[in-house]
């Protein structure tokens, strides 16, 4: 080992001091608690999610003839095939609930506000990121359910002013479901969105490391240090998180393995069309208030969104209230929630 460890050595000069220079920037004390840490989950699990995945497309076939097929044997056939398309499943849904409960600490804790202004927006383009991740990977198992909700998706899409039908058209392959659909998901899935979210990924670890972690004090803090070293101290606490997540997703993908639904069949439609649950609120929207009305109101509340730093400094201006945001950021959770619930409990 000595002289495995005297080759390496000399090949990559860089000594543990070496190492605890470059990662030893100061953590706020605030970071020791578990729920600050949840930046680091939704990396952890895209991971997982590349690592599933790339076993997947092994055996995928992204076409309309064979795609729900191979997907049965993934199941039914290969090794350890239908575990590792639970942990796929498992870690998507996680993936979601981890990107947006940060971007909500982010937005309670008011980590956006100056100058972390473009940090926030790269943390919004990350959640819309993962949310078409969930989108294409549901349409790739070319399941009743799953056509049905790309081809609702696909029309709801076609209903923005202007844009509308081009932007379907793009991700339809054409102006309806077809051959070229399900590949162009597959690329959509396998390639464009993971390589647009490892470059924000990039991006926004940097902009932290320039601008630091945002600090916060809490009144039951102790009167110890205010910071701590990234490694080795802040580095087993994500490590602890990654290996509890690994512990659960192993958990669930053996307890409530991903099943098989009826295939895909384009001349009967179903009598109710189940999104993901993360699209819950956006379908209960729609159904309260139409198609147009609903895209455009969405829309808009996405572009707020984007735009949260600079509306916020005009709510406490006008307000004169540092709290103006907290409560605008309350009230839509609750929405959000009743709205989710309210589509869950409806029979599908």
């Amino acid at each position: 080992m000595t002289v495995v460890a005297r080759w390496f050595r000399e090949r990559v000069p860089l000594s543990g001091d070496q190492l605890r220079a470059l990662t030893n920037e100061p953590v706020p004390n605030h970071m020791k608690h578990w729920w600050f840490c949840l930046g680091g989950t939704p990396a952890y699990l895209f991971v997982v999610q590349i690592v599933t995945g790339i076993l997947l497309a092994i055996y995928y076939q992204p076409s309309s003839s064979t795609a729900y097929e191979s997907i049965q044997h993934i199941t039914d056939d290969v090794a350890f095939g239908w575990y590792f398309r639970s942990l796929h499943k498992w870690a998507a849904t996680l993936m979601v609930a981890a990107v947006i409960l940060h971007q909500m600490r982010v937005y309670f804790t008011a980590a956006y506000r100056k100058p972390r202004e473009i940090n926030w927006m790269i943390g919004m383009c990350l959640l819309l990121c993962t949310l078409g991740l969930g989108f294409t990977g549901y349409s790739l198992v070319f399941e009743q359910l799953s056509y049905w909700g790309a081809t609702v998706g696909a029309n709801i899409l076609s209903t923005v002013p202007l844009l509308g039908e081009p932007l379907k058209k793009m991700l339809l392959a054409g102006a309806v479901y077809n051959e070229q659909t399900l590949p162009r998901f597959f690329i959509l899935h396998a390639a464009i969105l993971p390589a647009t979210l490892v470059l924000l990924i990039l991006a926004h670890i940097l902009l932290i490391r320039l601008h630091g972690v945002t600090e916060l004090r809490f009144e039951d803090d102790s009167s110890g240090p205010e910071h701590f070293n990234f490694f080795p101290d802040h580095f087993y606490t994500e490590l602890i998180l990654g290996l509890t997540l690994m512990i659960v997703l192993s958990a669930l993908a053996t307890i409530f393995p991903a099943a098989m639904g009826q295939k895909a069949d384009p001349l009967v439609t179903p009598e109710v069309i189940k999104p993901e649950w993360f699209f819950y609120v956006t379908f209960r929207w729609l159904k309260l208030f139409g198609p147009t009305f609903a895209v455009l109101s969405m829309g808009l509340i996405v572009c707020a969104m984007f735009l949260w730093p600079w509306i916020d400094g005009w709510l406490r201006k006008v307000t004169r209230t540092e709290e103006a945001s907290t409560y605008v950021g309350i009230v839509a959770v609750l929405v959000i929630m009743a709205l989710t619930v309210w589509e869950a409990a409806v029979a599908h």
